[in-house]
């Protein structure tokens, strides 16, 4: 990637922001408020709508020229005919056309983990077809709803896709900056030219952009709040990525997201670039990104640290309103929860909503009670949101609960924050009489000196089967559960795992756990896996160092399991399942590799409301 001319200026050099403040003034002559929200009062049929093409300060496919991306515009017809200037709702995609949707897939079937010591290059990847990926929200629905309520909105297709220039990065630098450049062209920073090649500035807005989207159309604002751009306001990230890294790999362990299994960036961006782009002009950009993010080691690297936004919370200058679904396989729930803590830790003014879904948002009609007795449907929390950040409506939706969450039931509650602020971390120790019983979850330390062991066959067994059955023996995995509870206990943040064990015939393994809500002893209720963790042991003493694995040397191993919000009902156990290859989600060896736990000397830790007594054992 090349930053050409004046613009090279690195994301680094922003300076450190201030959180942006709403303004709280009357609404300006032109919208309608009403209960604190605009109302629609613009005619959509007359809204203007036109294409420019934002220069950036990219050469991505290195022709020696500025990588233009493609905006389009819909505003209403009074910001040409009255002098009306109005905000900008901003939705940025790599998905908007011309995607290759049957990009061959890696195998992830391999005769030896490629981080083996006898591995390495002779792994095999043959390909494979692709499954299709879910494409973008239709371009309609922004501006049907949002041009009537006084807003412009844009969408703008990400460098190197669609009708874009360029090649595309995949989460880099190179693709914030090329986000970037619209907001700045909407400011008056940037320049941009209609099809005939002729300059066009954007003198109808007034400069305060917010963005929103979902899966990578989300994660696109993510990037872009990072550089503490001028004019950004507010964003609403919905089943969002903050850190590549964690999307395809998990401390150390090549791991799909849900759904994909064998994808990695290099797959992404050959989907998003479309087939012409990825065999012809792209094709020298991609194979460097399938070097570069290395499936062999699966260590945390310069690659990923590029796309790791974490570090850039303290730069956020935009409020952010984070919306993600409790069961989001695809973009897993640490994603949000790992950006959360850290709009915290930099007092970026922020509010939360889950709810009980898979990828995507909660639906239009999804509704809220607050404490007060006023319900507000989801999208009117996004209208309202939009109207205070961007129009400086003076309506009351920061003094509303900051954390909004959909229960089992499917009914919504409010809470202060989120984890909790009663949650206390609790440790079980895992006990086991014998070496082939199932176990127990117990509440103080381990209990029996049994070792414990278990014989990798993911690539021929199925995780549902792993996790059935947990009050019999199954060569395969381990299992460990509590006594049937007392009371209804819920768990508000990351469980985390230490274990103690052993590979006694690899020099590489796959490991696995889930936590699982089991129903009572002989109960015929189906197990629900409420989280997942995995761990490359050669990563034991962190994400971004691989060491050598000894055969049969006992270690501790320590990972986190996805974060979840989740009530265990009364009469129901807790359970914990640990496995090697897991078929949905990691690379899959041949079968034999046999690890030995020691239970005695292994914990399960959980983010308890309420503590130790709320959980009764």
């Amino acid at each position: 990637m090349r930053i050409l001319g004046a613009y090279a200026v690195g994301l680094a050099l922003v300076a450190a922001p201030v959180p942006a403040r709403a303004a709280t003034a009357a609404p300006p002559p032109g919208i309608v408020v009403q209960d604190g929200m605009t109302q629609p009062v613009f005619s959509f049929e007359e809204a203007i709508e036109e294409r420019v093409w934002v220069e950036t300060p990219l050469d991505t496919d290195h022709d020696g020229r500025r990588d233009r991306v493609v905006a389009d515009i819909s505003r209403p017809r009074e910001t040409d005919t009255e002098g009306l200037r109005v905000p900008v709702i901003l939705e940025h995609s790599p998905y908007r056309k011309d995607t290759w949707g049957d990009v061959p897939y890696p195998s992830v079937l391999v005769d030896d983990l490629p981080q083996s010591s006898s591995a390495g290059a002779s792994a095999r990847r043959a390909e494979q077809p692709g499954a299709l990926r879910a494409k973008a929200n239709l371009p309609g629905q922004l501006d049907d709803y949002y041009v009537p309520r006084g807003y412009a909105v844009v969408l703008g297709q990400s460098v190197g896709t669609g009708d874009s220039d360029g090649c595309p990065t995949t989460g880099d630098s190179a693709e914030t900056l090329g986000t970037k450049a619209i907001i700045d062209w909407l400011g008056g920073r940037a320049r941009a030219y209609d099809a005939s090649g002729a300059p066009v500035r954007a003198g109808w807005t007034t400069g305060a952009v917010g963005m929103t989207g979902v899966s990578y159309n989300g994660t696109l604002p993510n990037m872009v709040a990072t550089t503490g751009v001028e004019g950004l306001r507010t964003i609403i990230p919905v089943a969002a990525i903050s850190n590549w890294y964690d999307y395809y790999r998990a401390n150390g362990l090549v791991v799909a997201p849900g759904g994909y299994q064998g994808e990695d960036a290099d797959i992404l961006t050959m989907y998003t670039a479309g087939r012409a782009r990825s065999e012809g002009t792209c094709a020298d950009e991609i194979a460097e990104i399938t070097e570069e993010q290395d499936r062999v080691t699966g260590d945390y690297s310069r690659f990923w640290r590029e796309r790791d936004y974490l570090p850039g919370a303290r730069k956020v200058r935009a409020s952010v309103f984070v919306v993600h679904g409790l069961n989001d396989w695809n973009v897993k729930t640490g994603q949000f929860a790992d950006w959360w803590d850290q709009l915290d830790r930099y007092g970026v003014p922020r509010k939360l909503w889950l709810h009980q879904g898979g990828h995507g948002g909660p639906g239009s009609a999804a509704t809220v009670t607050l404490p007060d007795g006023r319900s507000w449907t989801y999208k009117q929390t996004e209208n309202r949101w939009f109207d205070y950040w961007l129009w400086g409506v003076d309506n009351d939706v920061m003094a509303e609960p900051r954390a909004v969450v959909q229960r089992e039931d499917r009914v919504y509650a409010t809470y202060r924050d989120w984890p909790d602020p009663a949650t206390r971390e609790v440790s079980l120790g895992l006990s086991a009489s014998d070496a082939t019983a199932p176990g127990r979850l117990v509440g103080h330390g381990g209990r029996g000196r049994a070792a414990q062991s278990l014989v990798d066959s993911g690539r021929t067994v199925t995780p549902a089967e792993l996790v059935a059955g947990p009050d019999t023996a199954n060569p395969n995995r381990l299992v460990y559960t509590s006594p049937a509870l007392g009371r209804d206990v819920r768990i508000s943040g990351r469980p985390e795992l230490r274990v103690r064990l052993s590979v006694d015939n690899r020099t590489a393994a796959n490991l696995t756990g889930y936590l699982v809500d089991y129903g009572p002893v002989g109960s015929t209720e189906a197990p629900v896996v409420v989280s997942r963790g995995w761990l490359d042991p050669q990563n034991r003493t962190g994400e971004a160092h691989s060491q050598p694995l000894r055969p049969g040397r006992l270690a501790d191993y320590r990972w986190t399991m996805e974060p979840k919000d989740y009530v265990f009902h009364s009469g129901h156990r807790l359970g914990l399942v640990i496995f090697s290859s897991d078929q949905e989600y990691t690379l899959l060896p041949l079968p034999g590799t046999r690890l030995t736990v020691l239970p005695k000397s292994s914990t399960l830790t959980l983010p308890v409301v309420g503590g130790r007594t709320a959980l009764g054992f």
